[in-house]
């Protein structure tokens, strides 16, 4: 009976552990499926936001760590479908604003394309107007059997600002050259106005001297104020009559190389103010006799020959002009001007000219 009760209970603890361990498996399935089942769902909708389907959500069922993990997962596609909206928006603006601004760019260009035709036309008309009115070397050949001139002007811009002339009228020749502020259109502008009023002075028996540099001061200074141009330019006539040079205005050193090698200079700082500035320079405008005699040679220039630079910085100078001038002497104008022309763009070398360079010589030769 004993043995028989001690079977039955271990029969009873078998039913029962069989029964324990068939629930415990039944349930382990069930929560392993239920587990399996929320992380399978996070991984699919993980693809799907990778695939950029930004509206994906999962279903949260418990809660859970794979319930939280599900409510984490739907905030982050949340804010990752809102940033993504919104950027795509942002691009679409973007795109149509820089679409827009694209065609204005090409239309501006465009504009400035015809623009710089035309401009580039205008300077090019104003460059040869200019050219046009700068004496011709047939001109310079004609002007007296006593002397023998060549003139020499390479702009620095499409117009320079620089002026040079050769003039006679009755018994007088008239010699002048000016620098101009600055180079470019205005000053190839005020050129040829300096230019034209010198021409109708000489037309209207203007011969003093101090009268006409005062008469041509007081209508530029008309014209410029019309024009609002703000320029200014040094000026220096010479008035050559019976071996004299009478020489006016504020303009760069005169250098006369005399018949016997010497070179001599004649500063002109007092004897005028720069045309433009003031409506009346009457009270500054004064005159200086120079002798001019056979074999002597007569140097007009700019500062754009003195200033000149080479690589290094260093100016070509006055002191190296009258030795070029020294050297040549004994040459026939053209030459002089060639080999003066030569040794400052030798000296220059590959620097940038940035200023017109002009010069005008003039020798006596009887």
């Amino acid at each position: 009976e004993i043995n028989g009760t001690l079977r039955g209970i271990l029969r009873s603890y078998g039913l029962v552990g069989l029964v324990s361990l068939l629930v415990a498996i039944v349930s382990a399935l069930l929560l392993s499926k239920r587990m399996t089942q929320g992380l399978s769902e996070l991984a699919s909708a993980a693809r799907r936001l990778q695939d950029k389907d930004y509206a994906v959500r999962v279903s949260v069922r418990s809660k859970d760590e794979v319930g939280q993990l599900a409510n984490v997962f739907n905030g982050m596609a949340g804010e990752i479908q809102l940033y993504t909206s919104n950027l795509e928006g942002l691009v679409r603006q973007r795109t149509s604003e820089l679409e827009e601004a694209n065609e204005k760019v090409q239309l501006l260009n465009k504009r400035l394309q015809e623009d710089n035709l035309r401009l580039g036309a205008e300077l090019d008309v104003a460059r040869q107007l200019q050219m046009m009115v700068l004496p011709k070397q047939a001109e310079l050949d004609a002007v007296d059997a006593q002397l023998d001139i060549s003139g020499f002007m390479r702009t620095a811009d499409e117009v320079g600002g620089d002026y040079y002339d050769v003039l006679r009228h009755r018994n007088l020749i008239k010699i002048g050259m000016g620098d101009v502020t600055g180079h470019g259109l205005e000053s190839g502008v005020l050129m040829l106005m300096v230019q034209s009023i010198v021409r109708s002075l000489l037309a209207m028996d203007a011969y003093d001297p101090v009268r006409f540099l005062v008469v041509l001061n007081q209508v530029l200074f008309q014209n410029l104020e019309r024009t609002n141009i703000d320029k200014t330019l040094t000026l220096c006539f010479l008035d050559f009559q019976d071996n004299v040079l009478t020489l006016s205005g504020q303009h760069e050193e005169l250098i006369v190389g005399r018949n016997d090698g010497r070179i001599e200079r004649f500063n002109t700082m007092d004897l005028g103010l720069p045309i433009g500035l003031v409506p009346d320079i009457s009270p500054h405008v004064a005159t200086q006799k120079v002798v001019f005699e056979s074999a002597d040679v007569l140097l007009l220039f700019t500062d754009g020959i003195t200033e000149a630079e080479n690589d290094a910085g260093e100016q070509y100078g006055i002191e190296r002009l009258c030795d070029s001038l020294q050297r040549n002497l004994a040459q026939d104008a053209k030459h002089i001007q060639r080999a003066i022309v030569e040794d400052v763009m030798a000296f220059i070398g590959k620097q940038t000219v940035f200023d017109d360079l002009t010069l005008l010589v003039i020798k006596r030769v009887r």
